[in-house]
């Protein structure tokens, strides 16, 4: 007789457009593990709309910390603007609750290195939400590509390619860096080439450019990097909010194969290609087709890994020191782009400007000397 899987209380924090509409069908896929007891929102017209949607048996509040201490959840999804991150993150591992926050999960290194510590202190884990890593596609690509089966990485392109007009940025916390963070490398880009740097592992240096072309932002709406990892395959990185034909786009061309990512927001199988080179047998090359199981990268996918991890009672994937490696390097193309230097991964610490804000106190681009 088989045992009926633990449901875990969740909570969710912030109802908007993200929660409603990735992590609430999120819960509802796993409602056989999760069992969704509280949400909290400081509008409370949205906050009631989001419970006659998710069910009434759903508790309100408008205060976190009213929250965390009636109800006491294991696992605290996290959909606020970026700039409420760190501290909400904190709070809930300090109630001794496991945290999936959206991206980014904070605003700066120094901010990352709080909540690591946070994480030490309660036992509870951490992580953000980077949905392209748990596609079927996405899994059985890093498997071929960290397996050697398509022989060693060579050189990447990884493309975002998106289009922001002047109201998207009317919203008052965006374009600015107290409030997102950054730009297209902080919130737009960061889950390519997150993804990017789940295929490949770990960078070693990079060299960039960013500007302000369009948008009256306090932050870029355009970055470009050269990226060299350690494994020696050199790629480009574009993060851009000014494209009208928008593609988020991946190509890692390998010694036996390039492999190629096409999508917009989210991939199944049929978005992966696999073209081999031209001394690779057939039969070699059919192996490399993406599973039957087509698994969407979603928050679905990332929520079931998560709670796997919970019932393992291990770290979840997209925590600890992977989720600080994609915020390291957004820190070093940031610093990288104003500085116009080439910055090598782990020389960004406390100390360095761009360890405590992504702009690095660069006087053409700190919230004071614009505008």
């Amino acid at each position: 007789m088989s045992l009926s899987p633990v449901r875990r209380r969740v909570a969710v924090v912030g109802t908007g457009a993200i929660v409603s509409g990735g992590h609430l069908p999120a819960l509802r896929a796993h409602a056989d593990r999760t069992e969704l007891v509280a949400a909290v929102d400081v509008d409370q017209d949205r906050l009631d709309a989001f419970r006659a949607t998710a069910g009434e048996q759903v508790a309100g509040f408008t205060s976190m910390s009213a929250m965390l201490d009636a109800v006491r959840p294991d696992l605290v999804l996290i959909g606020t603007p970026p700039s409420l991150h760190r501290e909400q993150t904190v709070a809930a591992l300090k109630a001794g609750a496991w945290v999936l926050c959206e991206k980014p999960l904070c605003l700066s290194l120094a901010e990352y290195d709080d909540i690591a510590a946070a994480e030490e202190a309660s036992g509870a884990y951490a992580s953000v939400v980077f949905q392209h890593r748990y596609g079927s596609g996405a899994a059985h690509a890093r498997e071929l590509i960290r397996g050697g089966e398509l022989g060693a990485p060579l050189v990447a392109h990884c493309q975002t390619t998106w289009h922001r007009d002047a109201a998207y940025y009317s919203v008052p916390w965006r374009g600015r860096w107290a409030t997102e963070g950054g730009g297209p490398t902080m919130g737009h880009g960061i889950h390519q080439y997150d993804l990017l740097l789940h295929l490949l592992g770990e960078w070693e240096e990079i060299r960039a450019m960013a500007a302000r072309l369009v948008h009256d932002t306090e932050s870029e709406d355009v970055s470009t990097a050269l990226v060299r990892f350690r494994g020696g395959a050199l790629a480009t990185v574009v993060n851009s909010v000014l494209s009208p034909d928008e593609v988020s786009r991946i190509r890692v061309d390998c010694a036996d194969a390039t492999v190629e990512l096409t999508h917009l927001y989210g991939h199944v199988n049929d978005d992966w290609a696999y073209t081999p080179a031209r001394h690779v047998p057939a039969e070699r090359a059919a192996a490399w087709r993406t599973p039957p199981r087509d698994v969407p990268s979603s928050h679905t996918a990332q929520l079931g890994t998560l709670l796997d991890s919970y019932d393992a009672g291990t770290r979840p994937p997209g925590s600890g020191a992977e989720a600080r490696s994609t915020l390291e390097f957004a820190a070093a193309l940031y610093k990288a782009a104003f500085t116009g230097r080439p910055v090598r991964a782990g020389e960004i610490g406390p100390g360095d400007p761009f360890y405590a804000a992504m702009h690095g106190g660069h006087s053409d681009w700190t919230p004071e000397e614009h505008g």
